[in-house]
């Protein structure tokens, strides 16, 4: 496990998030829901089927990305070999997509 400095997780942290985001826009877009990134914190809006909101949130001690979702919790670690946090070989972009749609098409 490679353990990034705090600067390199901020910067990577920062960069993971905003990738996350572009990447989800399309499905937002199709399925109505918001996605906004403020502070250093992305947020996953939804009203249909149900009022509720992932976060995600990078957090510097432990050097990890924190995925609050349909009352779980997801701790994503940098992972070198698939450039980018991800947990169990998911890549965040990717279980946030999945999460998603879960929530999207089972609620």
């Amino acid at each position: 496990m490679t353990v990034l400095t705090e600067q390199e997780f901020r910067v990577k942290s920062d960069e993971a998030l905003e990738n996350a985001r572009r990447s989800l826009l399309p499905l937002a877009d199709a399925e109505g829901f918001e996605v906004e990134l403020q502070n250093g914190v992305l947020n996953l809006v939804f009203e249909e089927p149900s009022e509720t909101k992932f976060v995600v949130s990078p957090n510097a001690p432990v050097r990890q990305v924190w995925v609050s979702a349909m009352a779980r919790s997801y701790k994503l670690a940098w992972s070198p070999d698939l450039g980018g946090f991800a947990l169990d070989g998911e890549t965040l972009p990717r279980l946030l997509e999945r999460l998603a749609r879960q929530f999207v098409e089972t609620s």
